[in-house]
C-alpha cells in the first residue's frame, strides 16, 4: 500500500472537470474512496471536502455548467451530478454540541477540524485530487496498513458524540478489522452499549443490515455478544447459527444475503420474526420473507416441491438455514400447473369445492412426482376421478 493515491477514476474526464471548477487548493477526496482505493478495493460512492462554503461551491459549479443538486445544505453538503457518477461535496466542518442521536455542526477552515470531527482513523485520509498526496493527521495509514479500526481520540467521547459509532465500529471491524481489535474501542462499545436505546429503530435496523450483509460477519456477531451490545439491539440472536449459514452459502457458492441471516440468527417463530420486522422498521416484503423463513421446520423437504410452494427465494433460506444442499435450484424456473379447474367440471364434476379439492390432490401428486408433463397429469387427473367414482 503506497501513501499516495494514483486511481483511474481521479482521471476521469469529469472528476477532472470538478476540480477544475472547485480550484485544486479547495478541495480534496476523502473518507472511503481514499481509503478503499489505498487497499485495492472497489471505490463506490466518491466524496469530497472543502474550504467552500455551500453558496460558494454551488456558484462554482453553476458556471461551469455542472448539474448539482444542494442535498444537505444545511450540513454544508452539495452533490455533483456527474457522467460518472454522484460527488458530494462538503463544507469542512467541527462539532458545536452533540447528544448522541445528531450533531449541530459549524463550517470549519482547516482541515484538521474536519477530520477530528470523523469517527475512524482510516475515514480520516484526504487526499489532493492532482498529485494524490494523501494528509493523515490521526495516524489513519498506520491503521490501514494493519487493519486496525481504531476510533479518532477518545473512544468514548467520539460514541457519546454519535451512539451509532458502536455499531459502525462493529461493521467496520468485520470489513476491515484484524485480530487482535482495539483494546479501548471494544471496551468503550461494552461500557456504552445500553445508549443504542436512545436511537432510532430504523437506524439500528439499517446499521445492522449493512452489518449482515458483509463476507464474513460471523466473527464479529460473536464478539458482539460477548461484549453485551448484541443483546441490546437483538437479544434473541444465536450468533453460532449464523456462523452455520455463512459456511452454507460459501461451499454452495451462493451471494451473501444480510436478510436471510436475519432470519437465520432469529428463533423458528413466525410472531418474533414479524415482531423484530416491525423493531427494525423492514418494508412489507421483508417481513413476510422473515416470517416464511421463521416457519420453517426440522423436517426433510425436496428443494424443488419448497421452491413452488414458497418461490425460490424463500426455498433458498429454508435450505440454507437448515445446511440443506440447494443447487437444484440453480437456473431452475419454476413450472405453472398445467391444469385448470374449467377441465375438471368439463369431466362432469359440479362446480364448487370439490373441484378445488381434486385441483389440489392432483397438484400434489404432480409435485411429488416431479413435475411431470401434461399427459401424465391428465392420467393422474383420471385416477382421481376414478378413485372418486368408486
Amino acid at each position: 500500500m503506497t501513501d499516495r493515491l494514483a486511481a483511474e477514476w481521479m482521471r476521469r474526464a469529469d472528476i477532472v472537470q470538478l476540480v477544475e471548477a472547485l480550484g485544486r487548493d479547495n478541495a480534496r477526496f476523502v473518507g472511503g474512496a481514499v481509503r478503499d482505493e489505498l487497499l485495492g478495493l472497489p471505490v463506490k460512492d466518491i466524496d469530497m471536502a472543502t474550504t467552500l462554503l455551500p453558496q460558494d461551491v454551488i456558484a462554482r459549479l453553476d458556471d461551469a455548467g455542472m448539474r448539482n443538486v444542494p442535498t444537505g445544505i444545511e450540513h454544508g453538503t452539495v452533490t455533483a451530478v456527474l457522467p460518472g457518477g454522484p460527488v458530494e461535496i462538503t463544507t469542512l466542518r467541527h462539532d458545536v454540541s452533540t447528544d448522541g442521536r445528531r450533531a449541530t455542526v459549524a463550517f470549519a477552515s482547516e482541515w484538521r477540524d474536519d477530520a477530528a470531527r470523523r469517527d475512524f482513523t482510516i475515514n480520516a485520509l484526504y487526499a489532493d485530487p492532482e498529485s494524490g498526496e494523501i494528509f493523515d493527521f490521526f495516524g489513519g495509514l498506520h491503521d490501514l496498513r494493519q487493519r486496525t479500526v481504531r476510533f479518532i481520540g477518545d473512544a468514548r467521547q467520539r460514541i457519546r458524540e454519535d451512539h451509532l459509532r458502536i455499531l459502525r465500529y462493529f461493521r467496520f471491524q468485520a470489513r476491515f478489522g484484524s485480530q487482535p481489535a482495539d483494546q479501548e474501542a471494544e471496551e468503550a462499545c461494552a461500557e456504552l452499549a445500553a445508549t443504542l436505546k436512545g436511537l432510532s429503530r430504523e437506524r439500528i435496523g439499517m446499521e445492522t443490515m449493512n452489518l449482515l450483509g458483509l463476507a464474513a460477519p460471523s466473527p464479529t456477531l460473536r464478539r458482539m455478544a460477548e461484549l453485551g451490545v448484541l443483546a441490546v439491539i437483538l437479544p434473541e440472536a444465536d450468533p453460532e447459527a449464523l456462523t452455520a449459514l455463512v459456511a452454507a452459502e460459501r461451499s454452495q457458492g451462493i451471494a451473501p444475503d444480510a436478510l436471510r441471516r436475519l432470519a437465520a440468527l432469529l428463533p423458528a417463530q413466525v410472531p418474533l420474526a414479524e415482531q423484530v420486522a416491525s423493531r427494525f422498521r423492514l418494508s412489507g416484503a421483508q417481513k413476510k420473507r422473515l416470517a416464511t423463513a421463521a416457519a420453517r421446520t426440522d423436517e426433510p423437504v425436496e428443494p424443488r416441491a419448497l421452491a413452488y410452494r414458497l418461490g425460490i427465494e424463500g426455498a433458498l433460506d429454508r435450505l440454507l438455514i437448515a445446511g440443506a444442499d440447494a443447487s437444484s435450484l440453480d437456473h431452475w424456473v419454476i413450472p405453472q400447473f398445467p391444469l385448470k379447474g374449467g377441465e375438471i367440471v368439463g369431466k362432469g364434476v359440479g362446480a364448487g369445492p370439490e373441484v378445488a379439492r381434486i385441483l389440489r390432490s392432483v397438484e400434489d401428486c404432480w409435485i411429488a412426482e416431479g413435475f411431470p408433463d401434461k399427459a401424465r397429469v391428465d392420467a393422474l387427473l383420471d385416477a382421481e376421478l376414478a378413485d372418486r367414482a368408486a
